[in-house]
């Protein structure tokens, strides 16, 4: 069969893999149908354990982002092991739920911080790590945003302005990254999924619900649809595709006043 996508023997680093249900595993799954080289980066030693079980010899390096020694560490890996990346997954998102649902304007400084440095900084410290790693000429690096941060959805609270912080990363790192190599940085923006890091948010169930019936097919998105739209973005067959945000939503977007809906 034809290599449409031109992945097979590049090595892309996946970062953020929790589960067999992250957003992570499911782009690392398809990298893998396409004959990808893929190395993984996860948060801790229990994970790395538990991933060594699903992917065999495949290298697993841990990195708490939140640490600039173990993002250097992590280079330093790359480096002995591989060389050359051809593309990057950022997969990273944290929100400390933990005070319970707050008001956005009570939203505690040291939450709202914390989750700035995970899931938005992150992915600046990961791209100048891999800076000298990636192929200028075909590198490709993508991360995870949201189908819309303008929606004030209460319950997902501070998250969405970093969501937000993240999509506009993700242009200037493209911009900056223009200026000594042809490396393309672009975020899958996926509606609501059924992932594990989702069912920390509060009423997370109710918004799903509602947000399967305001798709067009009345289905929700897929984890392996975004999946599929990431391995796009990471490969050659989308090399006009820079500093964009491509969102998998299902057509919610356009439908919250379905007739049904409204109806209800």
């Amino acid at each position: 069969m034809t290599d449409f996508l031109n992945l097979s023997g590049r090595s892309i680093l996946v970062a953020g893999v929790a589960n067999k249900k992250s957003v992570a595993w499911q782009i690392a799954q398809v990298l893998r149908e396409a004959g990808a080289d893929v190395l993984y980066a996860v948060r801790s030693e229990a994970r790395r354990e538990q991933l060594a079980k699903l992917v065999g010899e495949a290298p697993i390096y841990v990195c708490d982002v939140e640490r600039q020694s173990e993002i250097d560490a992590l280079r330093e890996a790359v480096v002995r092991d591989r060389g050359r990346l051809h593309g990057l997954v950022h997969s990273i998102a944290f929100a400390d739920y933990s005070a319970g649902w707050k008001p956005f304007h009570e939203t505690p400084r040291s939450a709202f911080l914390q989750a700035v440095d995970i899931s938005c900084y992150s992915l600046i410290a990961l791209s100048q790590a891999c800076r000298d790693l990636l192929d200028p000429q075909e590198g490709s690096v993508v991360t995870i945003s949201i189908s819309t941060t303008r929606m004030a959805a209460e319950n997902y609270g501070f998250m969405a302005p970093v969501k937000a912080a993240l999509d506009s990363t993700v242009c200037f790192l493209a911009k900056s990254f223009s200026e000594f190599s042809r490396v393309r940085f672009n975020a899958v923006c996926p509606g609501l999924l059924k992932t594990s890091a989702s069912a920390g948010i509060p009423g997370y169930v109710d918004c799903y619900l509602f947000a399967e019936q305001a798709t067009l097919r009345k289905e929700a998105v897929r984890t392996s649809e975004v999946a599929d739209t990431a391995a796009f973005l990471l490969s050659p067959r989308s090399s006009g595709i820079n500093a964009q945000g491509i969102v998998v939503d299902a057509g919610m977007a356009v439908n919250y006043f379905d007739r049904r809906i409204v109806s209800r």
